[in-house]
């Protein structure tokens, strides 16, 4: 549970980084942001920040929901509510108005662009994502229950797998089992996929029944207090034949290999780096096809990207995924993650399932 001062604590922040971009207000309607700015949970909700007002608009559905989550001044309105927060701007005199550029549409971009009678609107990115990359104490504590949770709805769920299981059913199981143990829900749709098509790195569960003696990957994430977890496992079905065993082992190291280089001052795309040099050893790393992780937090892609071309320095307090894969079409694939954080010194891993090549 948040306190109202930590949520004053990250709006005189947001003030700050406001002075820098040399604007007077900013206009906030990604989810997430408002979220994390106001304590609101709702759908629907835009935040005006100026120097010294901070006002939520929503609509009337969520009149008393806004009023008990939020210290913020709530006016109940209808309409756009980006304008009705611009329209408040000019109300209160301001000047220079800032909005997120990166969380609206191409076309409400040109017609703000267009200008506000006397007020001076400018585009902005990342301005809120930027204090969303180190997470508070609180914040890594909500993370870490939610890895557990999803940790533990994992192992619930496969005492119950058997023979003739499909896809599908795994996922929803899993996804019940989130709910059961007090998850928001998933924090994205969960992957289930078996033989062959374990080497899509996003396939979507099917009603084909899981076989014996091929992988099964599983990637699934629970929400908790609106903060998500990440996770892939891989498991044998039976007997693996020695191919899948090879993949297996490389990936496992090439993981270990990122983890391990984890550490506040290390950039994102060294972490990168140390796991493609692992698959590249044992001749694997063409077959890794996407970046090494992601941060997560209110949402389930954040930053930093760890991948090849991210420079960004790590620093103590973010949370990034770590998830190398090697997929081979028409065989199967293999994709292992944990959620980790950095710490002053170094890293803590937080998924506390193992990684040992587990047979079912």
């Amino acid at each position: 549970m948040r306190t109202p001062g930590e949520f004053e604590q990250r709006r005189e922040l947001l003030r700050e980084a406001l002075t820098r971009e040399r604007v007077d207000a900013l206009v906030v309607v990604a989810p997430a942001n408002v979220r994390y700015l106001s304590g609101f949970t709702g759908s629907n909700g835009a935040l005006l920040i100026t120097g010294d007002r901070e006002l939520l608009f929503t609509d009337s559905r969520y009149k008393t929901q806004a009023a008990g989550e939020t210290g913020c001044d709530v006016k109940i309105t209808k309409g756009s509510l980006m304008d009705v927060a611009i329209k408040w701007a000019q109300r209160l005199k301001v000047a220079r108005v800032g909005f997120e550029r990166n969380r609206i549409s191409y076309e409400r971009h040109q017609e703000l662009r267009k200008g506000r009678g006397t007020i001076r609107l400018k585009s902005l990115t990342g301005v809120v994502e930027g204090l969303r990359l180190v997470k508070s104490p609180v914040e890594i504590a909500t993370i870490r229950a939610a890895v557990v949770l999803n940790s533990e709805a994992l192992e619930q769920s496969l005492k119950r797998w058997k023979p003739g299981t499909t896809e599908i059913d795994l996922a929803a199981e899993i996804e019940f089992r989130m709910r059961r143990l007090g998850a928001d829900g998933p924090s994205f749709e969960t992957i289930v996929a078996s033989g062959e098509r374990s080497a899509l790195p996003h396939a979507r569960p099917t009603v084909g029944e899981i076989q014996r003696n091929q992988l099964l990957l599983i990637d699934m994430g629970a929400t908790v207090a609106g903060y998500a977890s990440d996770m892939t496992r891989t498991f044998a079905v039976g007997s693996l034949n020695a191919k899948a065993k090879r993949i297996y082992r490389a990936v496992w190291e090439s993981q270990l290999a990122a983890v391990d280089a984890i550490r506040p001052g290390v950039t994102a795309n060294a972490v990168d780096q140390a796991a493609r040099r692992v698959l590249r050893q044992s001749g694997f790393d063409k077959l890794f096809i996407h970046s090494t992780g992601h941060g997560l937090g209110l949402e389930i892609h954040e930053s930093p990207r760890v991948g090849k071309k991210v420079p960004q320095e790590l620093e103590a307090g973010m949370v990034i995924t770590v998830e190398p894969g090697v997929y081979v079409e028409g065989f199967g694939g293999v994709r292992i993650e944990d959620t980790v954080v950095v710490t002053p010194t170094s890293h803590e891993v937080l998924t506390p399932t193992s990684k040992e090549l587990r047979a079912l």
